[in-house]
């Protein structure tokens, strides 16, 4: 592909408010313009950023230029405001919908070893990270709860096998997973950093025995961890 369109191919992207897919992109031009045409210009495209403070990545709805996370300590300082936090209820539940796909939410109090609360589950959809695709075929046919491409593309995942590989089924190691996944695929700002705080507070509290609450934490409900 001559360097017009590849100029044309990166504005687009540039300017787009959300990831573009290869099909968007062939609809840039009039002219003949492959699949495999656009595929070696965004590769000449992603080495050409190679040294910017912006990137581009492949995710699970398309393309789109994101920044570094060796940028995110700058950036930051422009937005100082505190994003909502999440607790380790919501994290928890999170690792495990992400591992365990597609979970009811019977399941998910049966691992975690604790009921979840309508509100955990009401912060996660609300996000747009987990939806129900389906109902399992037994007694009261409970959701089926998954997540969503917005989950990878917050992650900067292309897809589920993206994330690292979970070793330990317990939900303290789902988190910690989680928790790294969030940093090495450096979300963008709609992602919060309180977020990757509050994973590795949950898996350094869990292996230094921390005990923060008099009452202990297994014996506490959702609500009163939020």
């Amino acid at each position: 592909m001559d360097d017009h369109n590849k100029r044309v191919i990166e504005t687009a992207l540039l300017c787009a408010q959300e990831p573009l897919s290869v099909s968007d992109l062939s609809r840039l031009f009039v002219e003949d313009i492959t699949t495999a045409d656009i595929d070696e210009a965004l590769v000449e495209i992603q080495r050409a950023w190679d040294d910017k403070g912006m990137e581009l990545v492949h995710i699970a709805t398309g393309w789109r230029f994101q920044s570094r996370l060796s940028m995110r300590e700058y950036l930051d300082r422009l937005t100082p405001e505190k994003p909502p936090k999440y607790s380790r209820a919501v994290m928890e539940t999170l690792a495990i919908i992400a591992y365990r796909q597609p979970v009811t939410r019977g399941e998910i109090e049966e691992i975690r070893g604790v009921a979840v609360s309508s509100n955990v589950m009401k912060q996660l959809e609300d996000r747009g990270w987990v939806e129900v695709i389906g109902h399992k075929e037994t007694i009261g046919r409970p959701g089926l709860y998954a997540t969503t491409k917005q989950f990878l593309d917050d992650l900067s995942l292309t897809n589920l096998q993206s994330l690292p590989i979970l070793e330990d089924a317990a939900p303290m190691a789902a988190v910690e997973h989680l928790g790294q996944a969030i940093i090495e695929f450096d979300p963008d700002a709609t992602v919060e950093t309180v977020i990757i705080n509050e994973a590795q507070e949950v898996v350094e509290d869990s292996a230094n025995e921390v005990v923060e609450e008099v009452t202990p934490e297994s014996e506490q409900s959702d609500e009163t961890k939020q």
